[in-house]
């Protein structure tokens, strides 16, 4: 496949310029415009695979070029960006044929990995389109709409992946996928419904703590217009969003129980009641489900339904630790560092035998997620030709060295210490969400969220006023 053309439709042109700098060092085709006028003529005279467009543009609305460029051009990818972005905006962009959305402010590597995905789909889609043997199609289709950091060689991760390709088989079983954060329930999750009858049809992931517990009703079911004050209109939950498709519900534990009943009722009886109506609504789903958490303990505390247990749990499928099946580290090693010399252009380091066996004895409380890390950042600080175990920071002792804060929390202030211990892994690790989370032991997206809360600062991303680098 040619190389890929991004077109890129931001009115501000330090964003465009950043984006554009950053995407051709990847070697990505890329060409900017600032106006809507300066985007239609780029589409017309390049015709690009995938154009990012933001949101909020002079003269007019970027939903609305969203909807003109799908109609003119079908087969382009659009991702879009906004600083603005609320639930419902990023529901109505994916119904008029977005691909991804994301806000501002974001990271390169957020852009990035969103055009790599739709890169995939394009590559596979072309694929399929010249290809004649159906049966070997089904493999690579699978294998293209999946994130491929899915790896290992234990008798453990094979029968992992046997349990989800034969779960997949069967369209209709709910399954529930378990292990601890960063074993990849997702990924998992994903090869079922790729590889199951439903695969033309939506995976909509779902993060149950991620919404605020006065909208998951309306975000789960969907509302008519004026169910509450700010219902100007009506709209689509997920459930009908995922109809014929599959409803992928993360941490599926820390979903309120007054929810589980209307979850449990919508499950057994395909269908649901928008929030503010009496009308019901077919709807015909797949539930898979994820947990870092034990339900059944949850369940002795009263705090799950053992009836949505059992009807979410018809397949299990437990993600074993990655310090559990040691003979992957080797293979998922291998695997981050050609990926990520491929991206950063860089020439592929040897691996050293001091380095592995290192690894081998480390606990991995991140799981395979905390080794892509320590493999990134060992690839943009060493300067040597062989990965070395000098060049991989572990948690424990080690790490505790550059884990500890180096300031004093100042009385007993719960609000105000919070906001020091995170400004201060936001500095260690260079500004990066993801990995000043796992210091702080949280998930993203609760580093999100108290980040939002307590109004602190990130200075080194695209996408802010303040951002002059």
């Amino acid at each position: 496949m040619k190389e890929l053309k991004v077109l890129i439709l931001d009115d501000e042109t330090r964003i465009t310029e950043k984006l554009k700098y950053h995407l051709e060092k990847r070697h990505f085709s890329v060409f900017t415009a600032n106006t809507p006028n300066e985007g239609f003529s780029m589409l017309e005279e390049h015709e690009p695979g995938v154009m990012i467009l933001d949101v909020m543009l002079p003269g007019m609305n970027g939903l609305d070029i969203l909807r003109k460029v799908k109609g003119d051009y079908p087969n382009l990818e659009v991702i879009m960006i906004s600083g603005y972005g609320d639930m419902d905006m990023v529901i109505q962009a994916m119904r008029e044929g977005a691909s991804d959305f994301i806000r501002k402010p974001f990271q390169i590597m957020d852009i990035q990995l969103a055009i790599e995905r739709t890169e995939k789909f394009l590559k596979m889609q072309s694929r399929l389109e010249a290809a004649e043997d159906r049966e070997v199609l089904v493999s690579k289709e699978l294998e293209s709409m999946i994130e491929k950091d899915f790896v290992g060689i234990s008798p453990q991760i094979r029968q992992v992946l046997k349990m989800a390709l034969k779960a997949a088989e069967d369209g209709d079983v709910n399954v529930l996928v378990t292990g601890e954060n960063g074993t990849g329930k997702e990924i998992i999750s994903r090869i079922i419904h790729y590889g199951s009858p439903r695969k033309k049809h939506v995976f909509a992931p779902v993060n149950s703590s991620a919404i605020p517990e006065s909208l998951l009703e309306s975000e789960f079911f969907g509302h008519v217009k004026g169910a509450f004050t700010d219902a100007r209109e009506e709209k689509k939950g997920y459930f009908e969003l995922a109809n014929k498709g599959t409803l992928f519900l993360d941490e599926i534990a820390d979903m309120p129980y007054t929810l589980q009943a209307k979850l449990l009722r919508a499950i057994e009886e395909n269908r649901i009641k928008r929030v503010g109506s009496n009308k019901e609504i077919p709807v015909e789903v797949r539930i898979i489900s994820a947990t870092n958490k034990n339900i059944e303990q949850l369940i002795d505390e009263n705090k799950f339904r053992i009836d949505l247990f059992h009807r979410i749990n018809t397949i299990e499928i437990n993600i074993p630790p990655l310090r559990e099946r040691k003979e992957d580290i080797r293979p998922i090693l291998e695997h981050f560092v050609t990926g990520i010399a491929r991206k950063k252009g860089k020439k592929k380091p040897a691996i050293s035998g001091a380095l592995i066996q290192k690894l081998e004895g480390y606990h991995f409380p991140g799981n395979v997620r905390e080794l892509r890390n320590m493999v990134e950042r060992a690839m943009i600080l060493s300067e040597n030709e062989v990965l070395l175990p000098e060049d991989f920071l572990l948690r424990g002792n080690e790490a505790s060295k550059v884990c500890k804060p180096t300031v004093k929390v100042e009385g007993l202030n719960l609000e105000q210490n919070e906001r020091i211990l995170i400004e201060e892994a936001l500095k260690k690790t260079d500004m990066n969400q993801t990995r000043a989370a796992e210091l702080l032991g949280i998930s993203r997206d609760a580093m999100k969220r108290k980040i939002k809360k307590l109004g602190v600062e990130i200075v080194k991303e695209i996408g802010r006023e303040d951002d002059n680098n």
